[in-house]
């Protein structure tokens, strides 16, 4: 059975916030994010005879916006590092539409997780799929994911301790 247009308007307005969090914390742009985001719920009208009523409308939408950045990824490779450790520093909007929800300091720690560890922690915490929903839309077992996103908030909570740390030495 398809979507009607009542119920796909009322799920872009119930899940549209999360959606632009998530791709917003994937790609680092707010322009990129608001049309990825477009992008995706476009191709949920699209394909909105494909919708499993009851199998979980956030999950749904949020496999669409995944296949979404991905292509992203592959059209803008980013940048390599030539040479040290650094990561190369990109021009960011003057002002973070979710600064109140994360830090910068929050940003530069998910940019340096591994890919596999940062889709997963944000599926499960900006898209707030359950762990079950994140291993079915990744192709996981749960287990797998239980291990990732615990693995994650490990190395966010290390990057940031280290952060501080340093920004305190800077002061002194």
């Amino acid at each position: 059975m398809a979507l009607s247009l009542a119920e796909f308007n009322r799920m872009v307005s119930e899940h549209g916030p999360t959606m632009y969090r998530m791709a917003y914390r994937m790609v680092g742009d707010q322009h990129e994010a608001e049309d990825l985001v477009q992008e995706a719920f476009r191709s949920a009208w699209r394909s909105r005879r494909l919708f499993q009523p009851g199998s979980g409308e956030r999950a749904w939408l949020a496999s669409i916006l995944r296949r979404r950045v991905a292509d992203h990824w592959r059209r803008h490779r980013p940048p390599m590092v030539l040479a040290g450790e650094r990561s190369i520093e990109v021009g960011r909007p003057a002002e973070d539409p979710l600064r109140d929800d994360f830090t910068d300091e929050m940003q530069q720690a998910l940019e340096r997780l591994p890919p596999d560890l940062r889709e997963t922690l944000l599926l499960v915490v900006v898209a707030e799929l359950t762990h079950q929903e994140a291993a079915d839309l990744l192709g996981i077992p749960l287990g797998t994911v239980l291990s990732r996103v615990s693995r994650a908030r490990r190395q966010l909570r290390e990057h940031l301790q280290l952060m501080a740390a340093s920004s305190r030495e800077d002061r002194q």
